[in-house]
């Protein structure tokens, strides 16, 4: 037969276990949380922070192997796909990667493979009411799903190509060099990406 503990020793035992659980509980790490949608960039914060909205019409100058060209991004139609590309362009992400694909009405680059089968598919589709008219950039996709798109390879239309509107994320126009843009080949390279304006 075992001794009694008397009433008052028992809830001093069960208090003293049930703070040393709270304690041990509360010292445990968290998962670290998400970003949520847009990845930001060599961040090492564990807590959740929204980007502050883009302002404006950020350009980017594209240097390729045959001469540079000026892309205005437009944030207000598409602003997870302008801040998803201003962030590789600020990377160097599609420097010294090529054009792999070049026809009579598209020139479109910036695939790690090099064959179009590169980059990932995590980008939400923005349609808009924007149309595709000569010198529309865009973001490439699979046919299905349609609302997913190319994280990395963008297109240039050498030609007004309407049918694409409201199938392909629009998120810019070439303002300048779009003779370029015309005499780009397949392989050629991309030299550098600098962001003229924030």
């Amino acid at each position: 037969m075992s001794p009694r503990i008397p009433l008052i020793t028992g809830v001093v035992i069960f208090a003293g276990v049930l703070i040393w659980l709270v304690i041990k509980s509360s010292s445990s790490t968290a998962p670290p949380l998400s970003t949520g949608d847009i990845n930001i960039p060599n961040s090492n914060s564990t807590t959740s922070v929204s980007p502050a909205p883009i302002i404006g019409r950020p350009q980017v100058e594209i240097t390729t192997s045959k001469g540079k060209f000026i892309i205005e991004m437009r944030p207000d139609v598409a602003p997870k796909t302008v801040a998803n590309f201003l962030a590789k362009f600020n990377s160097g992400y599609c420097v010294n990667l090529t054009f792999h694909r070049v026809e009579n009405w598209v020139v479109q680059g910036c695939d790690p493979s090099g064959n179009g089968t590169g980059g990932k598919d995590s980008l939400p589709t923005e349609n808009s009411k924007e149309t595709f008219t000569t010198g529309a950039v865009g973001v490439a996709r699979k046919a299905y799903p349609a609302d997913i798109s190319n994280d990395s390879q963008f297109f240039i239309v050498k030609t007004d190509s309407t049918f694409l509107d409201g199938q392909y994320t629009y998120f810019g126009k070439v303002i300048s060099g779009m003779e370029i843009v015309a005499k780009t080949a397949i392989g050629d390279k991309i030299l550098s990406t600098n962001v003229l304006t924030k």
